[in-house]
């Protein structure tokens, strides 16, 4: 059931000595709400994670958005234009696994003290760079569904080197959807394979939807937006997370 009603906030959230910024949207309703945890592009948490947070909450969860380059450029946020691009490409590559890891665990542990989160039923999103981390925090045994979205890299790197993203598929928990477009300039189709063949060989619960159409097709402030393809990932994005109300 749908929730018109939301609130927003702007959160901290405790790693440590490390304060993270946040953005969180929850449902007004009475009871107890699925909590999603969105994971940015490296364009920061801009105008369209905001809405995508508020977009979940209006479907009935509780959304939190935490600035995963919070250690290396707190407060930035780039609007796809040329030069936030190199600077976020640039914040990007300092991220490592480990404090991604640790820092979606700590929001996990954030959302877990809010009165409207119902602490068993957590999921994640990701899009661009951050459909890249959410496979990789789908390892993490609190996540039970993770949409991840046109992930560069999944299958060649990790984030502060090491064994590729796609080598921790066993460790995977719950359900995973992924979405790839077919022309996607910076995954290449034996890529996508890679990672849909991985998922097959590790048994691990998925559904993989590939689209003919580019790279960040989701978003409709990039000029790769695809209507048609968005439309219909946004009904598998709610079909998937329906399971977190069960």
């Amino acid at each position: 059931m749908t929730n018109s009603a939301i609130h927003t906030a702007n959160v901290k959230v405790p790693n440590g000595d490390l304060l993270i910024d946040a953005y969180l949207a929850e449902p007004t309703g009475s009871g107890t709400f699925p909590a999603i945890i969105v994971v940015q592009e490296i364009w920061g948490v801009n105008a369209h994670i905001r809405d995508m947070t508020e977009r979940l909450a209006q479907e009935g969860y509780v959304a939190i958005a935490p600035a995963i380059f919070q250690r290396s450029a707190p407060g930035f946020e780039g609007n796809y234009d040329a030069d936030t691009t190199v600077l976020g490409r640039k914040y990007k590559d300092a991220t490592k696994a480990d404090e991604l890891l640790s820092d979606i665990q700590t929001t996990i542990a954030y959302l877990r003290t809010l009165p409207a989160v119902n602490g068993n039923a957590i999921g994640a999103i990701g899009f661009c760079f951050g459909g890249h981390v959410v496979y990789l925090t789908a390892t993490l045994p609190d996540i039970k569904a993770t949409a991840s979205f046109y992930g560069a890299g999944i299958a060649t790197m990790t984030p502060g080197g090491g064994a590729s993203t796609l080598s921790r598929t066993p460790d995977i928990n719950g359900t995973l959807y992924a979405f790839f477009g077919t022309t996607d300039p910076l995954i290449p189709a034996e890529q996508i394979d890679q990672i849909e063949a991985a998922l097959q060989e590790h048994h691990i619960d998925h559904r993989f939807f590939r689209y003919p159409t580019g790279h960040g097709f989701f978003c409709d402030q990039r000029a790769d937006y695809n209507p048609e393809a968005a439309a219909d990932a946004w009904e598998k994005v709610k079909e998937l997370f329906e399971k977190l109300k069960e």
